[in-house]
């Protein structure tokens, strides 16, 4: 009588899958934090980022409409979304509307008064940002 032999492929054992799995979960596990963090530095990073293009959309504004005219016509309007699509032909990439402009949980208020230009104001919930 003939005796087979069965070669086996090598492979991995179950033990083997499961302590590599139970590794990659231990690493997600200490990454996440970092990853969040990361996240909400780059939102900040960006808010602060679009605040000072407003402020320098407001400075080309001023500059190519002259000072008396631009201040007389930013006067005449009277929301934020107007004074937005009044900044927006100065903004790079500017999207149509003022709120898809500013990033999630921080406000951008663009001021009222351009007689004497100050920094648009930036918030992350109800306190204010530092910039």
């Amino acid at each position: 009588m003939k005796t087979t032999r069965r070669h086996l492929a090598p492979a991995f054992s179950l033990v083997e899958v499961l302590a590599a799995v139970g590794i990659i979960g231990i690493i997600a596990f200490l990454a996440l934090p970092n990853i969040i963090a990361i996240k909400q530095d780059s939102e900040r990073n960006l808010a602060i980022s679009r605040a000072e293009a407003i402020n320098m959309a407001l400075a080309s504004y001023v500059q190519s409409k002259g000072r008396t005219t631009a201040v007389s016509d930013w006067s005449s309007l009277s929301s934020e979304n107007e004074r937005y699509a009044a900044l927006a032909p100065y903004l790079a990439f500017a999207p149509d509307t003022f709120s898809d402009y500013q990033p999630g949980g921080f406000s951008i208020d663009i001021p009222d008064d351009i007689s004497k230009l100050t920094k648009a104001g930036l918030k992350e919930g109800k306190s204010d940002v530092q910039y």
